[in-house]
């Protein structure tokens, strides 16, 4: 009696990538969402690459003058083409894929759209988004010079990408202000997710922000619909609950984290399970040591207490003793227009400020900011009165 063998197992980046390969020779609609852009971005962009863009928001409307861009799976190349344009001559823009047709689509379209633009800033490098120090390419051509035959050829295989990603890392540490993506993350390996968000962090400089489009499910996506590979290369069994991803992100270091659209519809209900486009952003820079200077933030409302990424709680109205670091996040974006911060009367000098508890999260007497011997009497100024409109 013949015994059959069971089928292999799905392998979600063959599925990606020959679905992606074919969609970049013809369009394949089913791959995204209804986007609105700003049509003065789209025009100095190829129709083949506006035809066989593939994605469900625009993170790219998070890119400012100057930036530092990097798109990942940046596909024929829009959303780089667009943040091109918003970084300006002086930014730049680095588009990560690893699907060689999309590539080619892309830097077929750079060349068009520098020429119309007058300037030059994108770049587009060949890497999977969960391991972007190591340039695809460039191992390429080390293989074709060094084809692996034996273990021992194998183990230099090893050894030269470990030099790549060491030596010459396709996207440095610590080298970009700003990671974009659009409904990518989704189609990452169940296993290589948790990676992939540390990728995103090492790659952020301090006071770097991201700017996320994905694809997200209501509830968890059962093994069998995982295993399915249709659905996992339309961007749908493959997606982040919608809490764990905002948990991997808070889990990798980043703060301020929130959500800044979520699809009314679903881009796709399977089994019950509703899958949405949503866009996140957050920062990275809340890591370092904490000292005393004295200073307190207000949270102004309008609930009645909030808790930050470290477990600070904060009461409205109520001033609450905060370090150094923490004063000076929760007083710029994005917490800026939701706090208001109390200077001491006195500056504490930066070698004078003493370790702060981290563990302290309760009221700052006002005499800390002020001084305990502070007793000064003034009387209201000569402009407030009546006729000056202060009052």
């Amino acid at each position: 009696m013949s015994v059959t063998s069971p089928p292999a197992p799905m392998d979600p980046e063959t599925a990606v990538r020959e679905r992606y390969s074919a969609a970049s020779a013809r369009v394949e609609p089913a791959l995204c969402c209804a986007v609105d852009y700003d049509p003065s971005l789209l025009r100095v962009i190829p129709k083949e690459v506006l035809e066989r863009d593939y994605g469900c928001g625009d993170p790219s409307r998070f890119v400012r003058p100057g930036d530092s861009v990097l798109d990942l799976g940046s596909g024929g190349g829009k959303i780089c083409f667009i943040a091109s344009q918003l970084a300006g001559p002086e930014g730049r823009v680095i588009g990560v894929d690893a699907n060689e047709e999309m590539l080619a689509l892309a830097r077929r379209a750079e060349r068009e759209v520098s020429a119309r633009l007058g300037y030059a800033n994108v770049r587009f490098g060949r890497a999977r988004i969960q391991d972007l120090a190591l340039d695809l390419e460039a191992l390429e051509a080390w293989l074709r010079e060094h084809p692996v035959s034996d273990l021992d050829s194998l183990a230099a295989l090893h050894a030269t990408e470990a030099a790549l990603r060491c030596d010459a890392p396709l996207v440095a540490d610590e080298s970009v202000d700003l990671v974009v993506s659009n409904c990518v993350l989704n189609l990452v390996r169940e296993e290589d997710k948790r990676r992939l968000i540390r990728e995103i962090f090492r790659v952020l400089r301090r006071g770097g922000r991201i700017a996320i489009s994905d694809i997200v499910s209501d509830e968890p996506v059962p093994a069998h619909l995982r295993a399915d590979p249709e659905l996992w290369s339309g961007c749908i069994s493959g997606a982040f609950l919608e809490t764990e991803l905002l948990s991997e992100l808070e889990g990798a270091g980043f703060h301020g984290i929130r959500i800044e659209s979520f699809a009314e519809k679903p881009f796709a209900v399977v089994e019950g399970i509703e899958f949405r486009a949503v866009t996140v952003t957050a920062q990275k820079g809340k890591q370092g040591p904490c000292f005393e200077a004295n200073q307190a933030v207000l949270y102004r409302g309008p609930w009645r207490r909030v808790e930050d990424d470290d477990g600070h709680v904060y009461v409205r109205g109520e001033r609450t003793a905060v370090c150094e670091k923490t004063y000076r996040l929760l007083t710029s974006a994005p917490y800026a227009g939701e706090t208001i911060g109390i200077e001491p009367r006195v500056a504490v000098p930066a070698d004078a400020r003493a370790p702060f508890d981290c563990a302290r999260t309760g009221p700052r007497d006002p005499r800390e900011t002020k001084g305990a011997g502070y007793r000064e009497t003034a009387q209201a100024g000569p402009g407030c009165g009546p006729d000056s409109g202060c009052c």
